[in-house]
């Protein structure tokens, strides 16, 4: 075997086990139905990855680096820009990863099974990718919401998850929103102008979350 065409094999196998992984899941995928997509003998899988397991590793970790690499955090802007314009870099990326798509398609789809459906790989995505994310994203809101409040605060921890959630919750609910919302688009266009709706609902609760807060306390405090 040369090295192209080894390299060559180990490229079908990944983008094969892309497609299968994000439509079956890690448990259901077998490596004969990857195999047979991929063009490729069954001990390809355990020379270039050692089995199953190190397949689905390498794929997870391939799908987040490519995922950034297209769509980075701060979508090329400088770290000095305002805050609320990285906020909205950060949400749009976001549903980039999750909602584009194209030839990779299949990695937000995967990322995202992952999050519901983790497996032991998650910890190693944790570690290098979502960490990083998530301090990111901290300092950003941390800085938006003011009066002293810190990326480790709790709750700066809660807006930043308020935040991911509700970009999550349209990737997952993707066949009821096209019932509730069929006039949803989610090309460019449509993804655009639902990152900027998210972004406006999050900086009208982090500028003035004291008054939210207050008034949610009197609501749910109301006997």
């Amino acid at each position: 075997m040369t090295q192209d065409s080894g390299e060559d094999t180990k490229r079908r196998l990944l983008e094969a086990a892309g497609e299968v992984f994000s439509k079956q899941g890690f448990k259901a995928a077998t490596v004969r139905t990857i195999c047979r997509m991929a063009h490729a003998n069954v001990a390809a899988v355990h020379y270039h990855f050692g089995g199953k397991d190190g397949l689905y590793s390498a794929l997870l970790s391939e799908a987040f680096e490519n995922g950034l690499m297209r769509h980075p955090p701060d979508m090329g802007l400088p770290a000095s820009a305002p805050a609320e314009q990285r906020l909205f870099a950060f949400i749009h990326s976001f549903l980039l990863r999750m909602l584009g798509d194209g030839k990779s398609a299949w990695c937000g789809k995967l990322m995202a099974r992952e999050m519901f459906e983790p497996t032991q790989a998650l910890s190693q995505v944790v570690e290098r990718h979502i960490l990083p994310l998530s301090a990111y994203l901290r300092a950003i809101v941390a800085e938006i919401i003011g009066n002293g409040a810190k990326p480790d605060d709790t709750l700066t921890r809660q807006c930043g998850m308020s935040i991911v959630g509700q970009c999550q919750y349209i990737f997952r609910s993707r066949a009821i929103i096209d019932v509730l919302a069929p006039e949803m688009r989610f090309d460019e266009t449509g993804i655009r102008t639902l990152a900027k709706h998210i972004t406006r609902f999050s900086l009208c609760a982090l500028k003035n979350f004291a008054g939210c807060a207050e008034m949610a306390d009197k609501t749910t405090n109301a006997p």
